[in-house]
């Protein structure tokens, strides 16, 4: 069995980075709750298909989720899973349908979390992301992948980043306690470069 990693973090503190390396160098899959949903928008369960949720632009409920990323595991060897558990009752329901290896937690200060994520520019054609200030392109507002024009999108004003992080704060602070509280959670400073990150995490799921 492959390694089962839990990285937890607010947005912009690098989970999406962190998870595709750690994903590449394990060989495990990156389970993401927004992939897990769109790959099986029809799988039935008793409480309807996330399709039925997202065309209404309703949140799919804990149940719905739960479901959809217990499926996702059981067909891994082994993931870094990311974006789950977003509050207590996700992650007292994994507790229940797996056994964690490593549980990391990227620290990063509010100020550098507004900074990183209101910096953030994403091409319009392709996705590519980058930023003003750590990923630059070669020529300003334009891809380097495709040439395709860089934008700031809705969810990256500074308005908007402040409520979503109030609301990470919210519901998933109690999850970290949560870990804190049995021992499992290991802190790591993700203020330091993606490179000291990886190796930090590195270390804790080589221990495991």
């Amino acid at each position: 069995m492959g390694k089962r990693i839990l990285l937890l973090g607010a947005p912009g503190a690098g989970k999406g980075t962190q998870s595709k390396r750690l994903a590449e160098t394990y060989g495990v899959e990156h389970v993401t709750t927004g992939d897990a949903l769109r790959a099986n928008k029809d799988m039935e369960t008793e409480y309807g298909t996330p399709r039925s949720f997202m065309e209404k632009g309703e949140l799919v409920p804990d149940a719905v989720v739960n479901e959809i990323v217990e499926a996702a595991l059981e067909d891994a060897d082994g993931y870094v899973l990311d974006g789950y558990p977003r509050n207590l009752s996700q992650a007292e329901y994994l507790t229940e349908i797996t056994d964690l290896d490593a549980v990391v937690y990227l620290n990063v200060a509010e100020s550098e979390l507004v900074e990183r994520l209101t910096g953030r520019r994403v091409c319009d054609d392709c996705g590519t992301n980058f930023h003003v200030k750590f990923n630059q392109p070669e020529e300003e507002g334009v891809c380097d992948d495709c040439g395709g024009e860089l934008v700031q999108r809705d969810d990256d004003t500074e308005e908007t980043v402040r409520e979503r992080l109030s609301v990470f704060e919210e519901n998933t602070e109690p999850v970290i306690e949560h870990y804190r509280d049995e021992g499992v959670l290991v802190e790591i400073d993700g203020e330091q470069t993606p490179d000291e990150v990886f190796e930090d995490i590195r270390s804790v799921v080589d221990d495991a």
